[in-house]
């Protein structure tokens, strides 16, 4: 089992910075992948950014350039650095363990979520 908590949502106004924090308990986090999705009014949940247990890094097109994803697997924290945000950026945004392995169910644990809001 792992517990993920949210933090650092907010109002920001376009082209401001926001931090999103996601602190992980409850099994070993350095083993999972960890996602961050968000969800927007009226639309499905969507991949914004991946880092896996090797510190890989993957991102929607919509955000390269201006998210970063990290880890602190001493802190079981995984962050996500946004700049240049957008209106359209705009979201719950999901933090998400998962863990795969050939011969095993995967397994998948989400956060409650926090919202950014991108507005003048």
């Amino acid at each position: 089992q792992v517990q993920l908590v949210e933090s650092g949502g907010g109002l920001v106004q376009p082209g401001g910075s926001l931090r999103l924090s996601c602190a992980a308990s409850g099994s070993i986090f350095s083993i999972y992948a960890m996602n961050w999705y968000r969800q927007a009014p009226g639309k499905e949940r969507e991949l914004v950014a991946t880092i896996t247990s090797g510190d890989s890094t993957n991102y929607a097109d919509s955000v390269k350039g201006r998210f970063t994803v990290s880890r602190d697997n001493a802190k079981n924290t995984v962050f996500l650095q946004m700049h240049s945000l957008k209106p359209e950026d705009t979201a719950v945004y999901y933090c998400n363990a998962h863990w795969e392995q050939v011969g095993y169910s995967d397994m998948d644990y989400w956060g409650k979520g926090t919202l950014v809001t991108v507005s003048l």
